[in-house]
């Protein structure tokens, strides 16, 4: 029986994970803001514990690991699933709401994936599992502060792959497209107070898009949960799972974007390296 920990679990991928990966006869530590939140058949489940947990309190989180490992003995899944979204431009998004986003999204994953590791360390195996979103691989216009805590996400991933690859445990990111979930919901996505009209057939055409896909997303979110019991299971788990045909789809549109920039610019890039110059004097 593996130990899972999952933040932000009272709604969407984190509650849908706690049921399954419990469904599976493993034991899961649900956590969330308000605990009475989650849902009670994770909480009632004689192989569930419900933790509260504000991830941007690293005592918090420190508490909340310590409380799973005691009832549990072990950790062997992290997933760092709790965040929320802002829509608005890079200029109308404020610093008290960049900090939050970063807190939250960024901050509060640190604070749980330290609080965590030291147990994974001491068993020498785990997963860390990042929820990122295919805007932390291509970013866009209206998400550009959430896209950036995502990429910071990214990054954090990457790296943690390759430094926890000799104790034997394994991260990986995972990058979700739009699916049907809360979350572009006003539960999920806030909207930056400032406005500036000039932005209005970029962001404003993105807070429309918002209003009309929430509850019509391509993505699946039963599928979703499928992939991620998948992706425990493999032996060589990968370094990024892309998860939704229009995040495929994206990276793909980036790739050639890449590419063809990189060709046109390539002269350029290169002319840049450092050449011996002969001395005149």
């Amino acid at each position: 029986m593996r130990t899972w920990f999952i933040t932000g679990a009272s709604r969407g991928f984190g509650a849908l994970i706690a049921a399954q990966a419990l469904a599976a006869g493993d034991a899961v530590v649900a956590t969330a803001r308000d605990p009475s939140a989650i849902p009670e058949a994770v909480r009632q489940h004689p192989n569930g514990l419900a933790v509260a947990l504000n991830v941007t309190s690293e005592s918090q989180a420190r508490d909340a690991v310590r409380a799973a490992v005691s009832r549990f003995g072990r950790i062997d899944i992290l997933v760092n699933n709790a965040g929320f979204g802002v829509i608005g431009g890079i200029e109308e998004t404020s610093a008290a709401e960049v900090e939050a986003l970063f807190a939250t999204n960024v901050f509060g994953l640190l604070n749980v994936t330290r609080a965590t590791l030291p147990y994974m360390r001491a068993q020498r195996s785990g997963h860390v599992l990042n929820f990122s979103s295919i805007g932390g691989y291509a970013s866009a216009a209206g998400f550009g502060v959430y896209c950036a805590t995502k990429f910071a996400v990214e990054g954090i991933s990457e790296a943690l792959s390759i430094e926890l690859a000799p104790l034997g445990i394994h991260a990986t990111v995972v990058e979700p497209g739009y699916f049907r979930t809360s979350f572009l919901s006003e539960r999920s996505v806030v909207s930056t107070v400032s406005r500036i009209d000039d932005y209005a057939e970029t962001v404003g055409a993105v807070r429309l898009f918002a209003q009309a896909a929430d509850g019509q997303q391509p993505g699946d979110p039963e599928l979703l949960v499928q992939a991620v019991m998948r992706l425990v299971d493999a032996s060589q788990p990968p370094r990024r799972l892309p998860l939704g045909v229009d995040t495929v789809q994206r990276i793909e549109q980036k790739h050639r974007e890449v590419e063809a920039e990189l060709a046109q610019w390539r002269d350029v890039a290169l002319s840049t390296g450092f050449v011996p110059r002969l001395r005149t004097d």
